[in-house]
C-alpha cells in the first residue's frame, strides 16, 4: 500500500524558510508526476508545484515561482519542498501527492495518492 508522509512544517515568520519533505514507501519510486498542494483555512485545495521525473519537466504555481524548488532523493524515497521567503500567505496545510499519470498536471483529480499533510504557519 502507497503511503506518503509529510514533514517539516512549522511556524515561521515571513522572510524566513521551511523544507518540507515527504517520503513514500509502499512502492519504488516511480517516474509517475508528484506534486505539492496546500489549503488554507477556508480555502479550497490549490496547486503549488508538480514536477515530471518520466519528462523531467516542473511546474511552478506562479504564486510560489522563485521562492519555492522542489526536489527529491531517489536513494532515499523522498522529495522535498525548499520555500524561501515565506509570506502570511503562503500559511497553510501542505500536502504532498503522487499521480497517476507520468506527465506533468496540476489537476489535483489527477493525484491518486495523498500525504496527511503538514501545516506551515507564516507570522507577520
Amino acid at each position: 500500500q502507497v503511503q506518503l508522509v509529510e514533514s517539516g512544517g512549522g511556524l515561521v515568520q515571513a522572510g524566513g524558510s521551511l523544507r518540507l519533505s515527504c517520503a513514500a514507501s509502499g512502492l519504488t519510486f516511480s517516474r509517475r508526476a508528484m506534486g505539492w498542494f496546500r489549503q488554507a483555512p477556508g480555502e479550497e485545495r490549490e496547486f503549488v508545484v508538480a514536477t515530471s521525473w518520466s519528462t523531467g519537466s516542473t511546474s511552478y504555481a506562479d504564486s510560489v515561482k522563485g521562492r519555492f524548488t522542489i526536489s527529491r532523493d531517489n536513494a532515499k524515497n523522498t522529495i522535498y519542498l525548499q520555500m524561501n521567503s515565506l509570506k502570511p500567505e503562503d500559511t497553510a496545510v501542505y500536502y504532498c501527492a503522487l499521480a497517476n499519470r507520468f506527465g506533468i498536471t496540476r489537476d489535483l483529480n489527477e493525484y491518486h495518492y495523498w500525504g496527511q499533510g503538514t501545516r506551515v504557519t507564516v507570522s507577520s
